[in-house]
């Protein structure tokens, strides 16, 4: 019985990691996806599952939106801010954000207004 629920849990777990690192062609990475709302001040939080080594960071809009800065914690505290001020489109993307060497990001925040009452926004890593 115990062997049973340890695997399980074990295929819980592995299904949950392969969801969220979704590799692409060109070693980019989901690091996560959230939505932003349309009047709110407050960024919108993506807390990222361990810790993923990237170099840079992409984001992708899957509505219309505004987008303001994105916010990236490391594994050591340190934060860096991304500053974009742009429109950016449906299903459009912004260029690629690069981090002096690649770092262990742990959590991120985006800032930003849809143009109507909410817009999906997913942020990619490039490992």
């Amino acid at each position: 019985m115990k062997t049973k629920s340890l695997f399980a849990a074990l295929l819980l777990a592995t299904g949950l990691l392969g969801a969220s690192s979704m590799a692409h062609a060109d070693d980019t990475i989901t690091l996560g996806r959230t939505i932003l709302l349309g009047k709110s001040d407050h960024g919108a939080e993506i807390p990222v599952i361990g810790c993923r080594r990237v170099d840079a960071i992409k984001v992708k809009a899957e509505r219309d939106l505004f987008l303001e800065r994105v916010k990236v914690t490391f594994q050591n505290k340190e934060t860096r801010t991304f500053k974009f001020y742009r429109k950016v489109g449906e299903d459009k993307k912004t260029d690629w954000r690069k981090f002096a060497y690649k770092r262990c990001v742990t959590h991120i925040e985006v800032f930003g207004k849809a143009k109507g009452s909410s817009a999906g926004v997913r942020v990619y890593g490039r490992q």
